[in-house]
């Protein structure tokens, strides 16, 4: 036995469990609003914060520490304060790097542990329906402010061709769409385009078209139940996977079905988790995540599909671009990359 190995596992056991314990209260102080009543960076005692958001002041006392062991706020003198870098990620909504809304979705793998052990020690599969609702919000913002930053601004001019189609009036689709957060930004950003979600989760779908309602873009954004091989519509200029493409079951047919949906010369826009080729490859921080989600959440959900294919969250370029050579497509490349996910344009 090496001790001192030992020693080193057990220490970065202790920073694991202590990640594990600590994102749950990244759920709570987001979801009571703690977060953002520190927003202003501004030092503030367990007394001041708790009659600002309505809290237990013993129990606000004892988040605020746990928050400064943990580095995410200071402390000095019984005060604290959530420094404007920190604030960006935990408690301003509209940041490039808002996390803290995505803790729901975490929320959902320990909510959902006993449909996670019976799906492992059976077929594998679980329905992304059959998830805890919270899910389906945490997803949908962690997701969401990735796609304001980069989809307008980098990922759509990185394609060939696209960006004037969208601004002349193109016809979209977003398969997969779930909440409709894609749909709406490219509906915002080009108002002569027309748009079409589809997702096979019905409560979804709803929710989509409440958000294009609040957006504004209800006359341009449309929403309808159905699957990635399942929807009528035809003539596309551009079809888009945005982080989904991994959890469908059948992700071969589904790139098929978009290729006779395209028009000529159309193009597809996938987005998918960042990965290399290998496991190797994956053996970092971006990896664990990404796997330990997949676990939980997108293989079980393709397992639970006709095919199964069961890709998983970290698939790699090289395994995605075999799907959409084996469905048809000619051309197929990476447009751009960010650290959490890579852009890839195929073309009919």
């Amino acid at each position: 036995m090496d001790m001192a190995k030992l020693q080193d596992f057990m220490g970065k056991l202790v920073v694991d469990l202590g990640g594990a314990t600590l994102a749950a209260n990244m759920l709570i102080g987001e979801e009571l609003g703690l977060y953002r009543a520190m927003a202003d960076s501004e030092p503030v005692t367990p007394a001041q914060l708790a009659r600002k958001t309505g809290c237990h002041e013993r129990l606000v006392r004892e988040w605020l520490s746990g928050q400064a062991a943990a580095g995410y706020i200071e402390h000095k003198e019984g005060a604290f304060r959530l420094p404007p870098e920190q604030a960006l990620a935990l408690a301003v909504e509209d940041s490039p790097v808002f996390m803290a809304g995505g803790t729901s979705a975490i929320a959902a793998m320990f909510l959902d542990k006993d449909k996670i052990v019976a799906a492992m020690r059976g077929n594998g599969a679980i329905a992304w329906g059959d998830h805890h609702p919270c899910l389906f919000k945490g997803v949908e913002r962690f997701f969401r402010p990735g796609y304001r930053a980069h989809l307008v601004a980098e990922w759509l001019p990185a394609l060939e061709g696209v960006v004037p189609k969208l601004e002349a009036g193109a016809k979209v689709a977003d398969v997969g769409c779930g909440h409709g957060a894609s749909t709406v930004i490219m509906a915002q950003a080009y108002p002569k385009s027309r748009f079409h979600g589809f997702d096979y989760h019905e409560p979804s779908i709803a929710t989509a078209r409440q958000r294009a309602e609040e957006g504004g873009v209800a006359d341009r954004a449309r929403f309808a139940t159905a699957t990635a091989k399942g929807y009528a519509e035809r003539d596309f200029d551009l079809i888009c996977f945005f982080d989904c493409l991994h959890d469908l079951g059948d992700p071969v047919g589904a790139a098929r079905h978009a290729l006779q949906a395209l028009k000529p010369g159309g193009s597809v826009l996938l987005v998918e988790p960042n990965a290399g080729d290998s496991l190797d490859e994956n053996i970092n921080p971006v990896g664990r995540f990404f796997y330990a989600a997949s676990t939980c959440l997108c293989t079980p959900n393709s397992l639970s599909q006709e095919v199964g294919l069961a890709l998983g969250a970290q698939a790699g370029e090289a395994r995605l671009r075999k799907v959409f050579l084996e469905a048809g497509f000619d051309i197929f490349r990476r447009a751009t990359q960010t650290p959490f996910n890579l852009i890839l344009e195929a073309r009919k």
